[in-house]
């Protein structure tokens, strides 16, 4: 049975305002043209390497990988000691213990994607199995995928519950709810989404799992980005926000950094708020700390490849 609670929220979801393609379209083109002083540069690099999510999901993942790549979150940069570590590790269940050997002291997070991810083609019982054994082993952290042929019928309620149930299984692990905004197929639709999974509990919102195209869009990232402000405005809770997928360069990383600060201010400035799901960002944001402290571009052969 449907609560009313979830009928609450629903109806808040569903009466969100149209989005003006138009008008967000050229708000997000006009935010990438702003430019970071050579004197800011330093302090965005640091700040975006503190924000990245490094992560490895693919079927081949050996636990040397995941350890190498947890090495690689905490000391980013072997020559500097001064490079922040990442934000967090994020890796599939079954890897989850290796990870939390490999971080035990580091201070850093550990994700781990589950509820079928990235398809959440699965029965919620299976879903909520999957969440559990994640946090069991150690994760504490929980990237979760909504239900999108749930929401694209219209079937907001279950959408909801879902969410409910997993922030539940989650005990005291963040909830990161992945919107695949790709399949969402327009910006009203991304705009109710987030919503809806606000109001069910989740403690970031994401844009994508990285293994849909198109991921990660700046206009789509301004959207939730104005979804997370209003939302604290209108119940004194604050979510963040989680663009995965497509940013690639310490460029990129900058205009998402511009357009947080622009649109919801400083508070959002932290890791604690903003996250960035790409983990071959990390390279690109190392290359240009080095060029920034020695003038000379030392090429990707001096970085790690994950």
């Amino acid at each position: 049975m449907t609560s009313l609670l979830a009928v609450d929220a629903v109806a808040r979801a569903r009466s969100q305002p149209g989005v003006d393609q138009v008008g967000l379209e050229q708000r997000a083109a006009a935010l990438a043209t702003r430019s970071i002083k050579t004197t800011a540069k330093k302090w965005a690099l640091d700040m975006a390497i503190s924000m990245v999510d490094l992560t490895t999901l693919e079927g081949a993942d050996t636990p040397g990988k995941v350890r190498s790549l947890c090495v690689k979150a905490t000391r980013p940069d072997p020559s500097d000691r001064a490079c922040p570590s990442v934000a967090a590790v994020c890796v599939y269940p079954a890897m989850v213990p290796v990870a939390v050997e490999a971080l035990a002291g580091t201070g850093i997070h550990l994700a781990s994607v589950a509820t079928a991810f990235p398809s959440g083609q699965a029965p919620l019982e299976v879903r909520l199995a999957d969440v559990r054994a994640a946090v069991a082993a150690g994760a504490d952290e929980i990237d979760m995928v909504i239900n999108r042929g749930a929401f694209l019928s219209g079937r907001y309620e279950q959408v909801y519950d879902e969410i409910v149930a997993v922030k539940e299984a989650c005990g005291d692990a963040h909830l990161k709810v992945i919107l695949e905004t790709g399949e969402l197929a327009t910006y009203d639709n991304v705009r109710r989404a987030s919503w809806l999974a606000m109001y069910a509990g989740a403690d970031f919102i994401k844009t994508s799992t990285g293994k849909v195209s198109p991921a990660a869009t700046l206009p789509v990232t301004l959207l939730m980005l104005e979804a997370v402000r209003d939302f604290r405005d209108a119940t004194g809770r604050q979510v963040g926000v989680k663009p995965a997928g497509g940013i690639r360069t310490a460029k990129d990383s900058w205009r998402y950094l511009v357009t947080v600060n622009e649109t919801c201010g400083p508070d959002w400035l932290s890791p604690d708020w903003f996250r960035f799901g790409a983990s071959s960002l990390l390279n690109d944001l190392l290359l240009q700390r080095q060029k920034l402290a020695s003038g000379r571009y030392f090429g990707p052969d001096y970085v790690t490849v994950d």
